[in-house]
């Protein structure tokens, strides 16, 4: 019984606490620090934006690489499975030719799955990109409403 006592006194103070303190910028004197900040945070802005513009105009030619490398990659299959056919009821060239078919159909898989692998990243990097853009938007509001709220309190002089 105690520790639930202790529990929600605890929970109270905490909330009560973080309500009053959760505003960072409250009075005029603050006003410098607020347009620091909100100048650093308008310049993160635009570098994120720029950034995302940058990776999403990347991202079509990783995907085109990334269907070449898949093109090649099969029809190099095709052509190594074509060449171990003729290798089983042929001499040693043909098994030297199917050898080096393999080789080279396996290093284009390879070059393949490297190649969508990088769009993956390129995906990735653009969510990320877009997740960290909503978060400054939404500190920048967060700045705008301090700001009208320490507006609010200058008294207007006519």
């Amino acid at each position: 019984m105690k520790l639930l006592n202790y529990s929600i006194c605890t929970m109270v103070l905490l909330f009560t606490g973080t309500l009053a303190f959760a505003q960072k910028y409250k009075s005029t004197a603050d006003t410098g620090k607020l347009n620091v900040e909100y100048a650093k945070v308008q310049n993160d802005i635009a570098d994120l934006t720029t950034k995302l513009a940058a990776a999403k105009s990347d991202l079509p030619d990783y995907q085109t690489k990334a269907g070449n490398a898949g093109a090649d990659a099969q029809n190099a299959a095709a052509s190594s499975s074509n060449d171990a056919a003729k290798a089983t009821s042929g001499n040693l060239q043909d098994s030297k030719d199917a050898k080096n078919s393999a080789d080279d159909a396996y290093s284009k898989a390879k070059d393949s799955r490297t190649a969508n692998n990088k769009v993956g990243k390129q995906n990735e990097k653009i969510r990320k990109l877009t997740n960290q853009l909503k978060v400054k938007r939404q500190r920048l509001k967060d700045l705008d409403i301090m700001r009208e709220a320490i507006m609010a309190q200058i008294p207007v002089a006519q």
